[in-house]
């Protein structure tokens, strides 16, 4: 029969430097520096479980986390909960175990409604993180999640990470970019934050768009839907039509001519390009050039669609990108690089010897910014040397920045498109460091016919939705 004995014991408030701690089912004990000083701040609030042996010192069981943590803390006494055990190896694995198994750490969403509560008392944002052994910048974090309706409700029904949450505030006019981003969050994590990136980029090229077409509308010109192909005869394009005297037509020459219209598409760069027509030229006093307009005819569906896939990875590199970069901000911030980092600097100055040629030439602005620090004039003093000289301790830091500054330098989108084996070598070393790749980027990694050809047409990079 099972042994369903209870223990019961006595609570008593002892110097954690005099406890023994016993052999643990975790092999170590990590301690944060939040960790700490919560219980500088609070002491141990939950009681460690302990044994006396017969020599009558107190044995941790329990709760050795606690009691590392105390005494580095220098609190003078922690509650500790006595009970009357043996020194059976068995029973104190099973006691060890539930003990851990039984614990159930709060949700995000639980922290955020507590720090709300803790505003809600009175207590500043600095109050409470040092009170809750919690960075500054998590509780603000927390406390906009808690204040916004609806990041406050899908933090808790869709059981999302903080950022997460903080990310739908930026979307509380966009049901349909929040739907989505909910999904990627619940299903595929890891490419969160860049489904959040090209949101964000969609709606700011959706702004110029709108913006410049309801300039064109105030000015009297037809907003058009779509581009008209040369072939195409109801509008005629401006760049094929001349003045009576034989002068290339100009947007000035037709502000004021009857049937003028434009379409409106928008670059990668958030850069607005606007294509001008006319509907009846003749009757607005202007004719065709000689020679002008194309005699090839429409796009295939099958060209339609290889369109949509290159419009669409293009942006999704551009987006990417952004996210990449930040990515590589955050590594090497570190305190401590990966073990292979050394080997990875030395690929980079053999694999990717001329992009790194090609990068320190000019001071590899990337690697400042990588590292966060301000390039400087033309004729200053390289930073990145300045920070070694300061801190020698960065050496290996401000290697690494050097040598991913100078491929993430050329990098572009023709990368997806002709991935080198160097290309592919750099993304698959990211990845292996806890880089999420980008679908697009995955392009890369997972190519089989990469090559060195630098001669590849480069993609047009405009938004596509001009083509169906």
């Amino acid at each position: 029969m099972a042994d369903t004995t209870i223990h019961t014991g006595t609570v008593e408030h002892i110097d954690p430097q005099t406890l023994v701690i016993e052999a643990n089912v975790r092999p170590s004990a990590p301690l944060t520096a939040a960790f700490v000083q919560s219980v500088r701040e609070n002491g141990v609030l939950t009681p460690v479980l302990a044994r006396r042996d017969a020599q009558r010192n107190v044995l941790v069981r329990a709760g050795q986390r606690r009691t590392l943590a105390a005494r580095e803390a220098g609190v003078s006494t922690i509650p500790v909960y006595i009970v009357d055990a043996d020194e059976a190896t068995a029973e104190r694995i099973i006691q060890q175990m539930v003990e851990n198994d039984q614990r159930e750490a709060l949700t995000d969403g639980d922290r955020a409604a507590a720090f709300q509560q803790l505003a809600f008392e009175g207590m500043s944002v600095t109050a409470i993180a040092k009170r809750t052994g919690t960075k500054a910048k998590e509780v603000k974090t927390a406390l906009a999640v808690a204040e916004n309706a609806t990041a406050a409700s899908a933090i808790h029904e869709h059981t999302l990470t903080l950022d997460q949450a903080a990310v739908l505030i930026e979307f509380d006019d966009d049901p349909e970019a929040r739907a989505q981003l909910i999904d990627v969050a619940t299903h595929d994590p890891a490419q969160f934050a860049h489904t959040a990136q090209r949101a964000r980029d969609d709606r700011a090229r959706a702004k110029v768009k709108a913006d410049t077409e309801a300039d064109l509308t105030a000015r009297g010109f037809e907003v058009l839907d779509r581009d008209r192909g040369y072939y195409e005869t109801d509008y005629t394009r401006l760049s094929e039509l001349v003045t009576p005297e034989g002068d290339q037509a100009t947007v000035e020459h037709i502000e004021n001519a009857e049937g003028r219209a434009a379409f409106v598409r928008v670059y990668i760069t958030g850069k607005a390009d606007v294509t001008y027509y006319l509907r009846d030229p003749k009757t607005a006093g202007f004719r065709k050039a000689t020679g002008s307009g194309s005699n090839s005819g429409p796009m295939t569906d099958e060209q339609k669609a290889e369109r949509r896939t290159l419009i669409a990875n293009n942006k999704a590199w551009a987006s990417a990108e952004v996210v990449r970069r930040e990515w590589l901000t955050t590594f090497l911030s570190r305190k401590t690089l990966p073990k292979d980092a050394a080997a990875v600097i030395a690929t980079g100055l053999t694999l990717h010897r001329q992009a790194v040629s090609l990068g320190t030439r000019d001071g590899n602005t990337l690697a400042h910014e990588l590292l966060s620090i301000e390039r400087g004039g033309y004729w200053e003093a390289d930073k990145l040397a300045a920070l070694v000289e300061h801190t020698p301790g960065k050496a290996q830091h401000v290697a690494l920045a050097v040598v991913l500054g100078a491929v993430e330098n050329i990098t572009s989108k023709q990368t997806w498109r002709h991935p080198s084996p160097t290309d592919r070598a750099y993304f698959t070393q990211l990845a292996a460091w806890g880089y999420g790749l980008s679908e697009v980027e995955q392009i890369v990694t997972s190519a089989t016919d990469a090559t060195d050809d630098p001669t590849a047409d480069y993609a047009e990079d405009y938004d596509g939705d001009d083509e169906e």
